[in-house]
């Protein structure tokens, strides 16, 4: 699929300003989009809006189909009624630079309960919405209110750990879960319904100016999720749930290790008898949510990499092929469109290129990759871009660009000093510069660059250091906590986007 030629940010709502703790989807994301739109920019990219579980990772939620509670906007709960100004008063001393995700789950919880409570005191319009919502979205609702509420009871033990009735789904321990908790499966329902609509609100506002949305599809679930848990025959377990084998990455250029993700792998064969209905449903969910999307880890879909389970690296793992063609043809034939973007970043094969262009998914970018001894370095070079691709300053999983042109390998890189040296005298050539406003000249080649799409982190807009990162992979704390400050958001700011927004037609 063509995108138009656009430029766009990505921030998640996570990072919004507000002084709840996280950022919300009330009147901060909302003036986020205004910004977008004053500026030129046309594209709002997201990370997954799924309930994050342990590590708070947006790449391991509770469901693949769920909104993220902690999102909701409680200012828009006041003024729907559900709860009462003098219910913040007593908010926290959070952080305007970082979140906080046990001090918000804390005091963010007990709200939305309350919420409810008066919710179902409620009737008319409200009550009408909520069950249109619930019928139409019964597929997976009915199933992960029921695994969220199980939870609580199980003090937020995975369901491994439930007991054989409820972690193999017995018919009559299922029934009395049902019965027993059907106030607060009600009240996930009800939670999940507030997400809608508020998303909806910023999604359609964001419609309106011009400005799509594009959110990411992670490959894998979480073993812990009510994904797995109730399809566990879509899912490479044994007898008693357990994953036989877990994703990750190979050793490569990055790790001596590889990564060890550790998610359960997909049964594909069983998938492709199911017509890959669970699969369509997924990006159906996805597509109503987002106008673009951006898929993660492509190359799995071609061939996965397989780890034994128990393994502490991954080593030993083997690559596996996957579905392949099959797969995107059934979306195809299941979905309107494929407004896909192809994450094909790290060791990239032939066969991995040759089903992306099969079906005409742009593949990605990453400008701070384009100096090193990365594989695909000559491809992140703008003179070598074809205008079908999505070109980024960095991503998530990078360092900001201020922080990568000032740090210095610490002990156990695999990279030395004099091979950041030499990066960083190549990049100064090519991009015609001295280092001064780095992030600022990384932007302007990228606009300027035949990319159909370009897409830069707040933070390098920002020109944050590396206290800004979003995400280092292969830690399990201090990821996904920053948020920047309104002010930050200068006038000098969004003249300046949306003048290269102009120059170079975007």
């Amino acid at each position: 699929m063509t995108f138009p030629r656009s430029s766009g940010i990505l921030l998640h709502p996570t990072s919004l300003p507000g002084p709840y703790g996280i950022g919300e989807l009330g009147a901060e994301a909302h003036d986020f989009a205004d910004f977008l739109r004053e500026s030129g920019q046309r594209i709002w990219q997201v990370l997954p809006l799924g309930p994050t579980g342990y590590g708070d990772s947006p790449y391991q939620c509770f469901s693949a189909f769920a909104g993220n509670p902690m999102l909701i906007s409680v200012d828009r709960l006041v003024e729907h009624g559900y709860l009462d100004a003098r219910d913040l008063a007593g908010k926290p001393e959070f952080s305007n630079d970082d979140v906080d995700f046990g001090a918000v789950i804390a005091w963010k919880q007990p709200l939305l309960r309350k919420a409810f409570a008066a919710f179902t005191r409620s009737a008319g319009a409200d009550r009408e919405a909520f069950n249109a919502f619930c019928e139409r979205h019964s597929f997976w609702l009915d199933e992960f209110a029921l695994f969220m509420a199980l939870k609580e009871v199980h003090e937020l033990a995975s369901w491994t750990e439930w007991g054989r009735g409820l972690a193999l789904r017995e018919p009559v321990a299922l029934e009395r879960a049902r019965t027993d908790l059907r106030a607060e499966v009600e009240g996930n329902k009800f939670i999940q319904f507030e997400f809608e609509r508020q998303w909806c609100d910023l999604k359609a506002h964001c419609t309106r100016n011009d400005i799509r949305i594009m959110g990411d599809v992670p490959i894998y679930v979480a073993l812990d999720s009510a994904d797995v848990w109730a399809n566990r025959e879509l899912f490479e377990l044994d007898e008693k749930g357990r994953p036989r084998v877990v994703a990750g990455v190979p050793p490569d250029y990055f790790s001596a290790t590889g990564q060890l993700w550790g998610n359960p792998i997909y049964c594909w064969d069983a998938h492709a008898k199911s017509g890959y209905g669970w699969w369509i449903a997924r990006f159906r969910r996805a597509l109503e949510m987002l106008d673009m999307i951006r898929l993660d880890h492509f190359r799995g879909f071609e061939a996965h990499y397989e780890i034994p389970a128990g393994d502490v690296t991954a080593v030993n793992g083997a690559w596996v092929k996957g579905p392949g063609a099959a797969f995107f043809e059934a979306l195809k034939q299941g979905l309107e469109s494929l407004p896909i973007v192809a994450e094909n970043l790290g060791v990239i094969t032939p066969e991995v290129e040759s089903l992306r262009r099969q079906f005409g998914f742009p593949g990605m970018a990453i400008l701070q990759f384009a100096f090193g001894n990365d594989p695909q370095a000559p491809n992140f070079k703008p003179h070598n871009y074809p205008h079908h691709a999505v070109a980024y300053t960095g991503t998530h999983d990078n360092d900001t660009v201020a922080g990568w042109w000032t740090s210095r390998p610490g002990a156990g890189s695999i990279r030395t000093a004099a091979d950041v040296e030499k990066e960083l005298a190549y990049a100064c050539r090519y991009l015609n510069t001295d280092g001064s406003d780095i992030n600022w000249v990384m932007i302007r080649t990228l606009m300027a660059s035949v990319a159909d799409t370009v897409l830069f982190p707040l933070q390098d807009v920002l020109g944050v250091g590396s206290e800004g990162r979003m995400n280092l992979p292969g830690s399990s704390s201090g990821n996904w906590r920053w948020r920047f400050r309104r002010e930050k958001l200068t006038p000098a700011i969004s003249g300046q986007l949306k003048e290269w927004a102009e120059t170079y037609e975007r």
